[in-house]
C-alpha cells in the first residue's frame, strides 16, 4: 500500500537525508514523500541534496517540494538584491554553500538550480493536512491567509485555528524542536506539529536529527546526523 511522508529543514545534509529515504524509510516509486523546505545553507552539501531531489524527481519518485525561507534567500541573493547577504551569518556557511556548487559567487550557481527553487511553491492543501514552511498568520481571513508569504516562509508562533483551515491539521518546519517535543506531538496527533528537529546543529543531543513523518499512521521515523564534521553554529 503508498505510504505518504512529510520531512522537513534538510539544510544541505545530503548523507543524512539518504539514509532516511533509502535506509530507514526506504521509499518505493508509490509513495509520496512530501519535503517543507530549506534544503540549502548551514550544512555541508546544498547542491549534493538539490541534486538528490532532482535526481528522485527525474526517476520518478513522488517528490512534492516546498520552498523554506533559505531558498528565497539564496534567490534574492543570485539576483543581487539589497540586504539578501544577511542570510550568510557566518562566513563558513557561505563558503560551504558557494564550495558545494564549486563556484566563487553566488550569481555564478548554475541556472537549473535556481530554476528549481523558483518553482517551488509555498504550500501544499492534502485532504488531511495543510503544508508549509512555517506557518500562517491566523488572524487574517482564509483568503488572504494563504498569500502571506512573509508568515508562510518566516513566522516563528502562531496560534493555531482549524478552522480557516477547513478543518485539516498542520505540518510545518522551520523552528528547531528537540526531538522530544516533535515525538510527543506525533504521539498526540497535534493539530498543528513541527517536523524540523535540527538536524544541521550536530552539536546538540537534543536536536541533530531528520523526522519523517508517516501522514497515515503517524509514526515518526528520525535519522541522527551522519554529516562528516562541518563548521556550524552551535544550537
Amino acid at each position: 500500500m503508498p505510504r505518504r511522508f512529510a520531512a522537513t529543514d534538510l539544510h544541505g545534509c545530503l548523507r543524512t537525508f539518504r539514509y532516511l529515504v533509502e535506509g530507514e524509510l526506504r521509499l518505493r516509486p508509490d509513495d509520496t514523500l512530501y519535503l517543507l523546505g530549506d534544503y540549502v545553507n548551514k550544512g555541508p552539501d546544498s547542491r549534493g541534496v538539490l541534486d538528490y531531489l532532482m535526481q528522485l524527481q527525474a526517476a520518478g519518485y513522488r517528490v512534492h517540494c516546498l520552498k523554506g525561507n533559505h531558498e528565497k534567500e539564496l534567490l534574492d541573493t543570485i539576483a543581487g538584491q539589497p540586504n539578501a547577504n544577511d542570510m550568510w551569518k557566518a562566513a563558513a556557511e557561505r563558503e560551504l554553500v558557494l564550495g558545494s556548487f564549486g563556484v566563487a559567487q553566488p550569481a555564478d550557481i548554475p541556472a537549473h538550480y535556481v530554476a528549481w527553487m523558483q518553482a517551488l511553491p509555498l504550500t501544499l492543501e492534502l485532504p488531511d493536512f495543510v503544508l508549509v514552511h512555517a506557518g500562517f498568520n491566523f488572524a487574517l481571513p482564509p483568503a488572504e491567509l494563504r498569500h502571506d508569504e512573509h508568515s508562510m516562509l518566516y513566522t516563528k508562533e502562531f496560534v493555531f485555528d482549524a478552522s480557516r483551515l477547513a478543518g485539516k491539521r498542520l505540518l510545518h518546519g522551520h523552528v528547531p524542536t528537540p526531538v522530544a517535543q516533535v515525538q510527543a506531538g506525533a504521539r498526540a496527533h497535534a493539530e498543528a506539529l513541527g517536523l524540523d528537529c535540527g538536524c544541521v546543529y550536530r552539536h546538540n543531543p537534543e536536536l541533530r536529527h531528520l523526522a519523517a513523518l508517516n501522514l497515515d499512521t503517524w509514526q515518526l521515523h528520525l535519522a541522527e546526523n551522519r554529516e562528516e564534521p562541518y563548521p556550524i553554529a552551535k544550537k
